[in-house]
């Protein structure tokens, strides 16, 4: 039973699918190994999360129920710095936000860090305003290092991110308003793009963030039921998608347009509030994912975070690292094969759909909630492209060059030129059964000239007939197979198909002869004898390819074709080109043949037919 894989190749011809070589194998998995580990190990960590974020941070319209009311240089201006600001001023806020039922925000957010006792009657002015309306968060702010951690079976080891303290609203102003921590943690490359949701304290008390704590207080106001919470990580960070970019986060009213009432109250009914410092002075901006050039205030990353949970279909998760590496192993394991011994074109083809069209799934994945390495893929896909050219380059190259090698010397330049185009595969190495002209020749009378010459003018006339018989083969497009002394065997059809090739190989018998004659004028004045052309020719199917052993091998053809080629010429006369009837119906009215009948030829019992060549008619 035969189980090998047909397929077609480029022209449409039936192939075989060879089985995969052990080496590509190993030299596959290795360099899918090497590109996951290099993925792996983050040393592209940085553009890959550039890129990342280019393709997935978008700006969209924020809804009209978040406004940020900042400490701006117009109030700096107005009430001086914000150092020397008493606490009283942000009482009157507070008191102007909520003058009248009519009024009232939904929820006010204190993005500043009221620590410490300062002057009393300020403090306890700004804890009563908090505390009157049940609508203000104030801000706390964690601490986070590496310091010792206690494992569950008593073991102390370093935890990297650790809660090493926390910055609370003093007492007054803790008792009277809901806490919402406003840390703004960057990323290792310095963006912010996540968001801490909570913050556990080691007391068993929850400290949501700010933006959680203002949704939540939103959400109570209007009636509304609590929405899901996002998917954290392991430390409790969510990725938060933005929606705006800096400074395009709804409407920025000054401070001091609030306490002077240029705003009207009501425009901030039922509305989240956050208040905060809106200037670069104040140092409260960050450089994040959905601009990494201008920054971006605290009051607005906490209003994008707001956006975000009030959108709760637009959550995000980011796939597991280790899912994601086996997904990129395994891809890269395929190209591998995709690439191997491809054409450049198909090669560049399959490189841009491939990096194109992953990252069009991150894109449609991002939409459906599921967030990817943007550069793995593509980055893995390019290498392996690149090394794989770079490898059947090299491999095409010294595939031609043991092309030209093995056939330079006895095969004509132009099929040597076919091969290569053809590639290696059109040898069919190992032997193949083909239809094929076969021609032999040898010099009579040479041996008994050679008595008369020295050594050094029988090579030099020796070599001039092979020299001859070397340019008739090659003239026509044959295989100049081998010399045997003062013989040689060619033969037309393989390694490439020819187009009469059996003409071919009788035009060549005939240049042949008719190139003798003036040698055989010449040797006639140097020894005072004359040598000729002894020519066979048959056509019929014999077995082509390198044959010999692993040490030693040739391209040649044998089989009974060759063998009555050869005896063909052992019985053709000097001056004479043999043929057998095949050749004489192959090229039916193109020659002109004389019939000598049977001749009894070795290993033929009944005789074979000979026909001498009397003229080619073209």
């Amino acid at each position: 039973m035969n189980n090998t894989v047909k397929a077609t190749d480029n022209k449409g011809r039936k192939r075989s699918l060879r089985p995969v070589p052990p080496k590509l194998l190993l030299c596959a998995l290795a360099a899918a190994a090497c590109f996951t580990l290099l993925m792996g190990t983050g040393l592209l960590a940085k553009p890959d999360l550039a890129a990342s974020d280019a393709l997935y941070q978008s700006s969209r319209a924020s809804e009209e129920y978040i406004v940020i009311v900042g400490i701006d240089q117009q109030a700096l201006e107005e009430l001086g710095p914000f150092g020397q600001w008493g606490r009283d001023v942000m009482a009157r806020v507070l008191d102007a936000l909520n003058q009248s039922e009519e009024c009232r925000p939904a929820a006010i957010g204190l993005d500043i860090l009221f620590t410490g006792e300062t002057d009393p009657e300020a403090d306890s002015l700004l804890a009563k305003a908090a505390g009157k309306y049940g609508n203000v968060v104030t801000a706390c702010l964690a601490e986070y290092g590496a310091g010792l951690a206690e494992a569950p079976d008593g073991e102390l080891y370093l935890e990297p991110h650790m809660l090493l303290s926390m910055g609370e609203p003093y007492a007054a102003l803790r008792a009277s308003a809901a806490p919402g921590h406003i840390n703004a943690m960057l990323d290792t490359d310095g963006i912010l793009r996540h968001h801490l949701l909570r913050i556990s304290l080691p007391e068993g008390t929850v400290v949501p963030s700010m933006a959680l704590a203002l949704t939540e207080k939103y959400r109570e106001f209007h009636g509304l039921e609590a929405g899901p919470l996002p998917p954290t990580d392991k430390k409790g960070f969510w990725y938060l998608p933005f929606c705006g970019l800096p400074g395009t986060m709804g409407e920025s009213i000054s401070v001091t347009d609030v306490l002077s009432g240029r705003k009207d109250p009501a425009y901030f009914a039922g509305k989240i509030v956050i208040i905060g410092p809106y200037t670069p002075g104040l140092q409260d901006s960050y450089p994040t994912a959905i601009d990494h050039a201008q920054l971006m205030y605290g009051v607005e990353f906490h209003a994008n975070a707001v956006q975000a949970l009030m959108w709760a279909d637009s959550y995000k998760q980011e796939v597991s690292e280790n899912l994601q590496l086996v997904l990129l192993f395994l891809l890269l394991l395929a190209g591998v094969f995709c690439f191997w011994k491809r054409s450049v074109r198909f090669s560049t083809v399959l490189w841009l759909l491939l990096c194109g069209g992953y990252i069009l799934l991150c894109r449609l994945l991002y939409e459906a909630g599921w967030i990817l390495h943007v550069l793995w893929v593509p980055i893995g896909i390019t290498l392996l492209y690149m090394g794989c050219l770079a490898f059947n380059y090299i491999q095409a190259a010294l595939a031609r060059h043991r092309v030209t090698a093995r056939f330079k010397k006895y095969v004509a330049p132009e099929i040597v030129n076919e091969i290569l185009k053809e590639g290696t595969d059109s040898l069919k190495l190992g032997g193949n059964l083909t239809r094929i002209a076969v021609l032999f020749v040898d010099v009579r009378g040479f041996t008994s000239m050679s008595e008369k010459l020295s050594p050094e003018q029988v090579v030099a006339v020796l070599n001039r007939y092979l020299a001859l018989i070397s340019d008739c083969i090659f003239k026509n497009g044959g295989t100049l197979d081998k010399f045997i002394g003062d013989a040689a065997m060619a033969f037309w059809g393989a390694p490439l198909e020819q187009e009469d090739y059996v003409y071919k190989a009788v035009q060549a018998a005939a240049d042949m002869a008719a190139g003798a004659e003036p040698l055989a004028e010449e040797l006639r004045r140097l020894s005072g004898r004359s040598v000729s052309f002894g020519i066979g020719v048959h056509v019929g199917p014999a077995v082509v390819g390198n044959i010999g052993s692993p040490q030693r091998m040739d391209y040649t053809a044998i089989g009974d074709t060759v063998n009555t080629a050869e005896r063909l010429e052992a019985n053709a006369k000097g001056g004479c080109i043999y043929v057998s009837r095949a050749v004489v119906e192959e090229l039916g009215s193109r020659i002109r043949t004389a019939p000598l009948g049977k001749i009894p030829l070795k290993g033929k019992e009944e005789g074979f037919e000979v026909f001498r060549v009397e003229e080619l008619l073209g």
